[in-house]
Formats: structure tokens, sequence, C-alpha cells
């Protein structure tokens, strides 16, 4: 079953999200995909966020996080190993690759791995031109003596 979504309402009233469409049409994708590995996403502060992936099984080397702009791809592969044959093989061990967009500004600040769980630390750190500044509004009195005192000069 496809749902589609009218987003016109939103286009009335927003500037710059035109990517939008294509983050929720990423996400109904997903939604009907593989959940493997299970995962988690905190916030642990104001702009701090924090994913926990379960990967049991998988090694520190078996995994790779690539962080480019606003994605985060995780990507994890077990060596081909026949050392072993299992009766009965419950750990997954399946490589996978997971998906995370990002908001702007939020940067992968680091990436452990500890007791079958990849933890990895966002932040979002807005630059200061970036952040809400407040604008003086002047009079059209003020601005005509502005521009008369410089056509005086």
């Amino acid at each position: 079953m496809r749902t589609t979504f009218d987003f016109a309402p939103l286009w009335r009233s927003t500037i710059g999200f035109d990517h939008l469409a294509g983050l929720v049409e990423s996400a109904l994708r997903q939604a009907t995909e593989d959940n493997y590995p299970p995962y988690n996403i905190e916030r642990s502060g104001e702009d701090h966020y924090r994913i926990s992936l379960a990967i049991a099984g998988f090694g520190a080397d078996d995994i790779t996080v690539t962080a480019e702009q606003n994605a985060l791809t995780i990507e994890g592969r077990k060596p081909e190993k026949a050392t072993s044959e299992y009766l009965y093989q419950g750990i997954a061990a399946r490589p996978f690759r997971r998906v995370f967009n990002l908001a702007d500004y939020v940067q992968v600040r680091e990436a452990s791995f500890r007791d079958g769980l990849l933890i990895v630390d966002l932040v979002r750190e807005v630059p200061e031109a970036m952040k809400p500044r407040r604008i003086q509004i002047g009079s059209v009195a003020s601005r005509a003596s502005q521009i008369e005192q410089k056509t005086a000069a």
C-alpha cells in the first residue's frame, strides 16, 4: 500500500524545507524494510543525541561508521570464516547497512563499542552567524534623514 501526502499547506508557510518530502518518503520506505539491527535514538541534552545499535556477534573491526553531510551511515560485515559448524545459530551475523538522516549542524562527536552495543554520540552545534538575532526596526523618517545626510556630504 502506497500513501501519498499533500505538502501544499506546508509549503505556504515554510521556506527552504524542500527536502522534507524526500525525508518523509525515505522514512516511510525504511519503515517497510528490514529493521536489523535494532537501535535506540536518545536525546541526552538540549543539543546532544545518542544512537545505540545492538550488534552482538560483531567486533569493532567489523563495523564502519561514515559521517557525510546530513547523513550517518553504519555498516557491518563479518569476515567469511568457516571455522565452526553451527548446530543452531541464533545470533544474527548478516551484513547490514543503516542510514540516519541528520539535521543541519548535527555532528558526530564520537563512536564507541562496548558490551555488544555500538554507541554514536552526536551534537548539534549551530554557528553564531546562524543563531537567531534581533533585528533593529528603524522609522521611515530616520531613514530619510540618513539619506539626506549622505547626499549633503
